[in-house]
């Protein structure tokens, strides 16, 4: 990296009396400015040993984007049926705990923190991709997406309606997933709750259909996201457990006939508990935010913990939304592909690098850690 200019140590300082770029405490996570690293599927375990994390190349990957405040890891299943996509990885093996652990060192090392966004996919896969099983899903209602596989695009199958003893078994998975995310050195987790996964299908009445204490009413369909919740405070402390969620995304498949009210109501009840962020999809995910439905004006004046925004934020939008106080943090996915440096570049208003794409899932270094820095 280049030596900065006078200029550009100029527009550093003034830039730093902006709230983007000050301290804030997240929980129980105290963090040295306000921009988020998205989580951003890349594909890039070693799928052959068990979906293991931890090459060098991952290393890096994680270390030169550890200007942001806060990193939050890419999706990582909390068990063999919660994965949806080739090489991505775990968090419920020992071997998975440990890969991750010279990621997490790195990230601390470079000054940032980090929390493991866990996962479980439900019906959103393919038995190809999950040892031959059967999808889980609240309900046994087929998914009109597509899953890539190792033989290519294939239909998502009817999944498998989780019986309550299953249920609860995936609730213990969570819990363990949380445990293994602070012994890996992360400093807390993200629950996956959005955009079509396994949690998000329970919340919403166009994927869940139950007729029992885990469907119906909205205080049923939001019965499975609280249990995951209280399970993994039990374990880890509220002040270290966050959510994201998408309560308007079409994304894989998902509709709501009221997300006003399913949503309203689980945001208040995650407000009692205390967790230490909402990470919310301010409309549709990767698509327009202008989707009527949720009112994130609301979620943000109701939700006492940190409201992190989400969704097609660039830098002046950002810096109007904490200067504001309707965000707390911003978060960035794309960008952060492709500007390993995002925070400096966000500090001087410097020209972005553009994204490539073709490369965010493919294995290799391409498009993974040859983005330049200034």
């Amino acid at each position: 990296m280049n030596a900065p200019l006078p200029n550009q140590v100029a527009d550093t300082l003034q830039a730093d009396s902006l709230k983007l770029f000050q301290p804030l405490r997240i929980g129980d996570i105290e963090v040295t400015n306000r921009v988020v690293m998205a989580p951003l599927t890349r594909s890039r375990a070693d799928e052959p040993s068990g979906d293991v994390p931890g090459s060098e190349m991952n290393i890096e990957y994680y270390r030169q984007r550890s200007g942001a405040g806060l990193i939050i890891s890419e999706g990582t299943q909390v068990s063999p049926l919660g994965k949806g996509y080739m090489a991505t990885p775990g968090i419920y093996s020992d071997e998975q705990v440990e890969g991750w652990k010279p990621i997490t060192r790195a990230v601390h090392e470079a000054g940032s923190k980090i929390v493991a966004q866990i996962w479980h996919v439900g019906r959103v896969t393919h038995p190809d991709l999950i040892g031959g099983a059967q999808p889980l899903a609240p309900s046994a209602i087929q998914p009109h997406i597509v899953a890539y596989t190792h033989g290519g695009k294939v239909d998502a199958p009817i999944p498998h309606a989780l019986s309550l003893e299953e249920i609860h078994e995936v609730v213990n998975e969570y819990r363990r997933g949380a445990a293994n995310a602070i012994r890996a050195g992360f400093d807390g987790i993200e629950i996956h709750g959005a955009n079509g996964y396994l949690i998000d299908q329970f919340l919403r009445d166009g994927a869940n259909q139950r007729t029992d204490q885990y469907g119906g009413s909205i205080e049923n369909r939001c019965r499975f996201a609280l249990e995951v919740v209280d399970a993994t405070i039990a374990e880890i402390g509220a002040g270290r457990v966050g959510i994201r969620l998408s309560p308007v995304t079409p994304a894989n498949d998902l509709s709501d006939t009221d997300p006003q009210a399913v949503f309203g109501y689980l945001v208040q009840e995650l407000n009692k508990r205390g967790i230490a962020f909402i990470h919310f999809i301010e409309g549709a995910t990767g698509g327009p935010r202008d989707v009527p439905g949720f009112d994130f004006g609301w979620a943000r004046t109701t939700f006492k913990g940190v409201y992190i925004a989400n969704n097609g934020y660039d830098r002046a939008m950002a810096i109007e939304a904490v200067e504001t106080g309707r965000a707390d943090a911003v978060a960035f996915g794309r960008l952060f592909i492709s500007n390993p440096d995002l925070v400096q570049r966000l500090k001087l208003d410097a020209a972005l690098n553009a994204p490539h794409p073709q490369t965010f899932y493919t294995p290799g270094p391409v498009g993974y850690i040859d983005y330049p820095a200034l």
